[in-house]
């Protein structure tokens, strides 16, 4: 039995509810207003999301050491590989319970 992914099973769902008369069409002028409000709300994030903060942080010595040897193996500078794993931390994919 193939099995249907996740994005396949959504999209066949609205491919039938389109086909069913769920969806209705914008006026062109609803859709200019979606439009440009869509396209706000994407550059409000990017620049959200590229907005950096310098800090200072005080870290145990030989913990600093331990980073830039983790780092060094990574090809990166440890303070960006501090900011990454920082990263990965607030946003969920690194769980710290």
């Amino acid at each position: 039995m193939k099995k249907i992914s996740i994005e396949t099973a959504t999209e066949l769902k609205n491919l039938k509810d389109f086909e069913q008369g769920h969806y209705v069409e914008l006026e062109k002028n609803e859709f200019d207003e979606l439009n440009k409000s869509l396209k706000e709300a994407a550059t409000n994030t990017i620049t959200k999301l590229s907005k950096k903060k310098s800090i200072s942080i005080r870290l145990l010595e030989d913990d600093i050491n331990r980073l830039k040897a983790i780092a060094m193996n990574e090809g990166m500078p440890y303070q960006t590989y501090i900011s990454y794993i920082l990263h990965k931390v607030t946003t969920g994919r690194i769980n710290t319970h």
